[in-house]
């Protein structure tokens, strides 16, 4: 059972279908496109993991995950553990996990560096209580994903608003402010993967932003390698496996954000145990070749797995996030082929005609350019001066 109807979990359907598994997607928007592909559909809400577990015993299911999706990592961690079935690990530390605040907590109480934080459950709340962290902070939803209800604060005067929009986005009506780490270089965020809690992959990107678009911390791009060093990316393992063995986690592909502060402390900011969205499994599996859907897809049903073993990328790599900064309909993409680079997939959602979103979150991408790039200079050019060779028309 897979939970969510999202695209980014047909890879994961083409996986199971390839191994003969009978696949069924679940959540409350029969319209979703992945609905479309799997072989039974279940209308439930995903973030009621009671709900999801009568349909899981009515089903007789094998396995059940939440690829791509963070509202139902909770509800699949539930299930696994009350049928058990193959787990992530303790209920409990992917509970730890999927709460910010108390992720932050975590973090702090095990000596990892962390960046102060308070949690709240009401603005009234949290207007009260900020005192102890210096500005900027960051303000977001504690349960939400794809970078929704997300503000930086660099003065006081713009905290209520931030608060109140987080708010909106927060499942639980819970946020959380922290200091804002200012970062070296570029942040992270791609995914890594432990088989019976020994780390066996892990990767790190650059992880890019457009300051033209409403929300400005939605990912625009990412780049494989990454801006880290060596010594900063060997820390970080280090510390990505002692956060997944002090935890208890198994055979999981994980989500990670990591980031290096101006003072050269390695943080990891977010570790979720579920494959990233913004196709991230994917683009590893074209720069390195190995291929964590087909593992993970295999692991949740108790199946053997295949070898996954750490690879280097193979070239340069791109993904770019398409997207525009004001909404209005769909008229056409325009590329200048003459870019620098091997167009290795051009992945449009919409046609002409449709109505597009501004870019305030993951959800309103309307498609995706995966590039190889011969040099680390041409993908750094083509990724920073997009509007050159990419224009995305709307009316």
């Amino acid at each position: 059972m897979l939970l969510g109807g999202i695209r980014y979990l047909l890879p994961v359907i083409e996986a199971a279908h390839k191994v003969g598994y009978y696949v069924i997607t679940a959540d409350y928007l029969p319209d979703n496109i992945a609905h479309k592909y799997s072989d039974e559909y279940v209308n439930v809400s995903i973030v009621d993991k009671d709900a999801v577990l009568k349909v899981a015993q009515e089903m007789q299911i094998d396995g059940i995950m939440s690829f791509g999706v963070d509202p139902g990592v909770v509800s699949a961690a539930y299930v696994q553990e009350k049928l058990g079935l193959p787990s992530f690990g303790p209920f409990e530390s992917v509970c730890i996990l999927q709460n910010k605040d108390r992720f932050r907590a975590f973090l702090a109480e095990n000596g990892f560096n962390v960046p102060k934080a308070k949690g709240f459950s009401s603005v009234a709340d949290a207007l009260k209580g900020i005192s102890g962290l210096k500005y900027p902070v960051i303000v977001k939803p504690t349960d939400s994903a794809g970078s929704k209800g997300v503000t930086r604060v660099d003065q006081e005067e713009q905290l209520e608003a931030a608060l109140e929009y987080a708010m909106q986005h927060s499942i639980s009506s819970h946020v959380i402010v922290e200091e804002f780490i200012e970062k070296q270089g570029c942040s992270s965020d791609t995914d890594c993967m432990s088989i019976d809690g020994k780390l066996v992959f892990v990767s790190f990107n650059a992880q890019r932003f457009d300051q033209d678009a409403p929300n400005p911390f939605t990912p625009s791009a990412y780049t494989w390698p990454s801006t880290f060093t060596k010594d900063q990316e060997d820390y970080l393992s280090n510390e990505i496996q002692r956060l997944i063995t002090l935890l208890g986690l198994k055979t999981v592909v994980y989500n990670v954000e990591t980031r290096i502060g101006l003072d050269g402390r390695p943080y990891i900011m977010e570790l979720t145990p579920r494959g990233g969205g913004n196709r991230l499994c994917e683009m590893l599996r074209y720069a390195t070749g190995v291929d964590l859907i087909a593992a993970i897809t295999r692991a949740v049903v108790g199946d053997p797995i295949i070898p996954i073993d750490q690879k280097p990328y193979k070239g340069h790599w791109a993904e770019v996030i398409l997207h525009t900064a004001q909404g209005g309909i769909f008229d056409r993409l325009e590329i200048n082929k003459d870019i620098h680079a091997d167009i290795i997939e051009e992945d449009l959602w919409v046609q002409k005609g449709s109505k597009v979103e501004s870019f305030e979150g993951a959800n309103n991408a309307i498609g995706s350019l995966v590039l190889r790039f011969r040099t680390s200079e041409d993908m750094e050019y083509a990724i920073t001066h997009q509007r050159e060779w990419l224009n995305i028309v709307v009316q």
